[in-house]
């Protein structure tokens, strides 16, 4: 096999950034494997191999020959550009199996776990599969005409893709987001170039509350300010629900966008929102900041607390440790079960959202400490003798620190429920949980993220002596 040779590839299985896994068909390397990225499990395709390596190949899809039973029309035209979706060409049925298998793979393959299937509910499934997003973060940059644009990365670059319109938000984003392009295009507000440093504009933040209709925009910015911020204002101010329109600083060459110092330009620097269960009778409001955690996918994330409460198996006596807990949006759906909850964040922001939730929603049980998980809880563990009877973790993707798995298993709760957005770290820490003492109960598969190949799951655990 040569460097731009056309080869037919059937597709056979998905990789972990949604790219097909597939094998030649035919010749003198039938059966090789290639990766061809907007293929479809089924697919028989022609590509054109552009990377070589020993034992594989990447190719660029050059024409499907024979289409998956599984493939759909891509219903944004950007979407085989943009980094955003990688699932686009495939229908959301599909999507589905394809991700409860990976959370399969995961466990048996990195936890370990023979018998994973006999674990798994049957995935939790939106009615919406776009527009669910209610938060959005667009990098600016300007086009080949020095126009600004917004959008969105292609996949693996920092090359902005212009979408105003993404088919995962709310459909009035994009006039939010014609409004900023067009301020700066009227008073020469540059965008932020990666390679000189220079320019303002680095990236817009859309944060909404689908319950409440509130919106809040942040503009992050190489700079102290933001200039004609009359102008501005006075068009966004328009906007029904618009509720505070706010800046975040960052001037380091980093990646890292929302480290920088927040400060409010019109309006106030947050938005409420409400997550509800008619199951357990909760109703809970919540303030959001700019760089706060909140779930982006509101109706599948009040079916994802249901389902934590549920797993929690409270009864009112209990002491709940809710680590990574953000705004405390999981702590208060506890807090309303339990003695007392006690929560741990690392952003200081999102721990002063958390202690006004409390008081939002009238709730005196909930205590919410500010710093690493890792270093907070071995803290209140063995200096203060604090106990938990169930702990409840939402870790990162990187999923929890050694040091707070180990101090999980010396405290030895009853139940501990585990909120996933990476399977694979999750696998990993069942495993040492497992190895500790504890028994994997359940696994219930969550579509917080359709269109993409990321997936939500929620083990529930409980002592196995």
């Amino acid at each position: 096999m040569e460097k731009n040779q056309l080869v037919s590839v059937r597709i056979a299985d998905i990789g972990q950034d949604g790219e097909g896994i597939g094998h030649v068909c035919g010749g003198p390397d039938d059966g090789f494997t290639v990766f061809v990225k907007d293929t479809v499990p089924g697919d028989l395709a022609d590509v054109r191999i552009v990377k070589l390596k020993k034992n594989y190949a990447f190719g660029r899809l050059m024409r499907v020959t024979e289409p998956s039973a599984d493939r759909v029309p891509e219903a944004c035209p950007e979407a085989r550009r943009c980094g955003g979706c990688q699932l686009q060409a495939m229908s959301h049925e599909a999507q589905l199996r394809m991700k409860t298998k990976k959370i399969i793979n995961d466990l048996e393959r990195i936890g370990h776990f023979a018998d994973a299937a006999s674990m798994m509910s049957d995935i939790m499934a939106p009615e919406h599969a776009f527009r669910y997003r209610n938060k959005a973060m667009y990098p600016v940059a300007e086009d080949k005409n020095g126009e600004p644009v917004a959008g969105f990365y292609a996949g693996r670059t920092h090359q902005v893709i212009a979408c105003a319109d993404c088919l995962l938000e709310p459909e009035g984003n994009a006039d939010i987001l014609h409004i900023i392009l067009g301020w700066m295009k009227k008073h020469h507000i540059p965008a932020y170039d990666e390679t000189t440093r220079k320019g303002l504009i680095r990236h817009i933040l859309i944060r909404r509350g689908f319950a409440t209709g509130e919106i809040l925009v942040c503009l992050v910015i190489n700079g102290n300010g933001i200039p004609a911020a009359k102008d501005l204002i006075s068009a966004l101010e328009k906007i029904d629900g618009m509720t505070g329109i706010t800046y975040c600083v960052q001037t380091k060459p980093t990646n890292t966008i929302m480290s920088g110092k927040i400060g409010t330009i019109w309006g106030r620097p947050y938005i409420t929102d409400i997550l509800r269960s008619e199951r357990y009778g909760i109703s809970a409001r919540y303030r959001i900041s700019p760089n706060s955690f909140y779930q982006v996918n509101h109706e599948m994330a009040e079916k994802l607390y249901e389902k934590v409460l549920e797993d929690a198996a409270l009864t009112g006596s209990e002491t709940v440790m809710d680590l990574y807990c953000g705004a405390g949006t999981i702590s208060l759906f506890l807090a309303s079960k339990a003695k007392r909850v006690i929560g741990v964040e690392v952003v200081p922001q999102a721990v002063r959202d958390a202690r006004t939730n409390a008081e939002l929603n009238g709730t005196a049980n909930a205590f919410f400490y500010e710093g690493k998980a890792e270093e907070v809880v071995p803290k209140l563990y063995e200096e203060e003798q604090v106990h938990a009877d169930v702990v409840v973790v939402d870790p990162p993707r990187k999923g929890c620190d050694a040091a707070l798995l180990r101090t999980i298993l010396q405290m030895r709760p009853g139940r501990l429920v585990y909120v996933s957005c990476d399977p694979a770290t999750m696998a990993r820490d069942l495993r040492i949980l497992a190895d500790g003492g504890f028994r994997i109960v359940n696994v219930q598969p969550c579509e917080q993220f359709s269109q993409t190949v990321h997936v939500e799951s929620i083990a529930a655990l409980e002592r196995a002596d």
